[in-house]
């Protein structure tokens, strides 16, 4: 015979309190750790755009290696990106030629997005450690200096153009496309297996000199 005994279902296993969320605890870095499901949105939207312009500012002066790679987020890559779409559907409207005036707003997220998945799947293959969401994150902030280049070759179209002002905005956009390559080779360098960042850093450098090409030929 087997006896049964009366076993308590009820009788907790765990027993706690749940942390109060009204007041932010304290990270490892000494910084307040914020809770944003219960802070306001306008200031979770400061806070993130206060983020992504000190990235920003990494990218102009690249010193901090791992910022990008470590604190990765996607408001820089999406504001850069509709700006330079929009930017581009501007030159190409102003044009006339209305075969053109459609594409590039999403030509240039996709070329973003592809660019991204060959640079993660290229690093992956090379032994490289760095996600999807990385490599979007690291190549959309260093489109900053194309952008740059963008805006100042739209401004010179305004004069009339000559052999010296096409001169000057193939110069421009060189040096952003440099800089771009210069910025992301920084941020990505640390993240490849030693002897072969060379091939690494390849697609990075095909990717910006697609953008760079795209600026010079339809701007």
């Amino acid at each position: 015979m087997v006896s049964w005994q009366k076993m308590d279902f009820y009788d907790p296993i765990v027993k706690g309190e749940m942390a109060s969320l009204e007041r932010p605890g304290i990270g490892e870095d000494g910084l307040p750790e914020f809770n944003t499901l219960d802070e306001p949105i306008k200031n979770t939207i400061m806070r993130d755009l206060g983020a992504a312009g000190q990235k920003f500012k990494y990218v102009l002066f690249p010193k901090q290696k791992q910022t990008l790679l470590k604190e990765w987020d996607l408001w820089g890559p999406f504001m850069l990106c509709t700006y330079m779409a929009m930017m581009l559907q501007k030159s190409a409207d102003n044009s006339g030629n209305a075969s053109e005036s459609g594409p590039e707003f999403a030509e240039v997220f996709l070329i973003v997005c592809l660019g991204a998945i060959v640079v993660t799947l290229n690093s992956s293959l090379l032994g490289g450690k760095i996600s999807f969401f990385q490599s979007v994150c690291v190549l959309g902030y260093c489109l900053l200096p194309c952008v740059i280049a963008l805006t100042v070759c739209f401004v010179i179209l305004f004069a009339e153009q000559t052999s010296f002002l096409f001169f000057l905005r193939f110069i421009v956009t060189l040096l952003g496309f440099a800089w771009a390559v210069y910025a992301s080779v920084i941020f990505l360098g640390d993240s490849q297996p030693p002897g072969r960042k060379a091939l690494a850093m390849y697609p990075i450098f095909l990717f910006y000199f697609v953008i760079s090409w795209l600026i010079l030929s339809r701007v």
